[in-house]
């Protein structure tokens, strides 16, 4: 028996997210299904990070075991012939076999696309969040600075998460517009909770047109209470960018 790991990568349009559902069709499922035809076995991966419906990744992690004599690292090749167009597994490799994605220490980043012009553009609409109003990028990033560091996050934190322990790090968040005008909200830490990101790209978005001053990040934090903070922001801007692992 061999663990294999698996850096995935999706458009997650399609998708009611990584997590099997019950009459819905996931990310989690479709590699289940193709694995257990590749390797001619029952298969069942265990993912890093839960991604919401419509929300993509370019790295998420997923493990699985397998008693197949097939060499790792062409397991991935092999898998993609098997898989939809819009789910790609970019690595396959062996690892310890006690090795988990959710219990080893990782570094998480994520992006928020923002289109922020007049009209919106059509190629963008499945991978940004589109905002008329015109949105000040130096009063955002203003605010995001403040949410940097070890905070409680629970102001930023879905009413439905089942956690207790709502304080997590924030390694750097930045802020920045490029020239076809997309917003792009990156934030790295060391886990995140339900929604987190989302709702941190929802009230920067807010600080970003003047309906809450940069000024008000602490009190927010101080607040705990998800009704302090801004609105969450549609899934379909957000993307797991990687998972940084000691392997």
């Amino acid at each position: 028996m061999k663990r294999i790991r698996l850096v995935v990568a999706y458009d997650g349009t399609q998708y009611h997210g990584w997590q099997i559902q019950p009459g819905a069709v996931t990310i989690e499922a479709v590699l289940n299904e193709a694995l257990t035809q590749l390797m001619r076995e029952p298969i069942q991966v265990i993912g890093a990070s839960r991604t919401d419906s419509g929300v993509h990744a370019r790295g998420n992690v997923a493990v699985f075991d397998t008693e197949s004599q097939m060499p790792p690292d062409k397991i991935g090749m092999a898998l993609n012939q098997r898989l939809p167009e819009d789910i790609r597994v970019q690595v396959s490799e062996e690892v310890p076999s006690d090795w988990h994605p959710r219990k080893c220490t990782c570094i998480k980043t994520y992006e928020y696309r923002i289109l922020n012009r007049r009209i919106n553009m059509p190629m963008e609409r499945l991978y940004s969040h589109f905002c008329y109003y015109k949105l000040d990028v130096d009063r955002m990033q203003a605010a995001a600075n403040m949410l940097a560091g070890e905070h409680d996050f629970k102001s930023f934190c879905s009413v439905r998460t089942q956690v207790t322990d709502t304080v997590r790090t924030v390694y750097k968040i930045e802020v920045t517009r490029n020239d076809d005008d997309i917003i792009t909200i990156r934030v790295t830490g060391n886990g995140f909770l339900y929604n987190m990101v989302r709702i941190i790209a929802g009230t920067l978005m807010a600080v970003g047109t003047g309906h809450i001053q940069a000024e008000d990040m602490p009190s927010i934090l101080e607040a705990k209470d998800r009704r302090a903070a801004g609105p969450t922001a549609p899934a379909r801007g957000l993307t797991l960018i990687e998972m940084k692992y000691e392997l």
